[in-house]
């Protein structure tokens, strides 16, 4: 399938995403309400069959007071890819687990809740995967301080 033809199916299938401009590949963004129903039908389609989670990821955009949401997804099947985006807010970041699509994504969300605080509702198993389970803030936030940090220099 061609890369327009695949915007045309998905914005069939959820009119509500949003397709985004100067992406390296098809790329749609929703709202965190709709992330998961959205992910679901990505899956289950059998147009567009997504049956691979590649990647998760989240970045922290300190100066807008959100993190963005990264899924990159592939479909072994039909043999193309689509990163769908989402956001949520610094103080509360919350949003649905995505792990009952697939599996893989209780390890993915593991690493963004333990390094950047990200909860996931309806996830099996939330605790961190990295750090110990006493470790006080999440490193890879752009704010985060501890005792250890080297200085940049000046």
């Amino acid at each position: 399938m061609k890369n327009e033809d695949l915007v045309l199916a998905v914005t069939k299938l959820a009119p509500a995403a949003k397709p985004r401009e100067k992406a390296d590949r098809v790329a749609f963004t929703v709202t965190p309400d709709a992330l998961k129903g959205f992910m679901r039908k990505l899956h289950d389609d059998p147009k567009l069959s997504f049956d691979m989670l590649c990647t998760h990821t989240a970045i922290d955009l300190i100066a807008e007071n959100r993190f963005e949401l990264v899924y990159m997804l592939y479909s072994t099947v039909n043999k193309h890819y689509m990163m769908v985006t989402t956001s949520v807010p610094r103080d509360n970041p919350e949003i649905s687990s995505v792990s009952s699509i697939w599996g893989i994504a209780e390890w993915q969300e593991r690493e963004a809740y333990d390094l950047m605080g990200i909860l996931y509702s309806d996830h099996p198993d939330l605790r961190r995967v990295f750090l110990e389970d006493d470790w006080k803030g999440f490193p890879l936030r752009k704010d985060y301080k501890d005792d250890f940090m080297l200085e940049s220099p000046k």
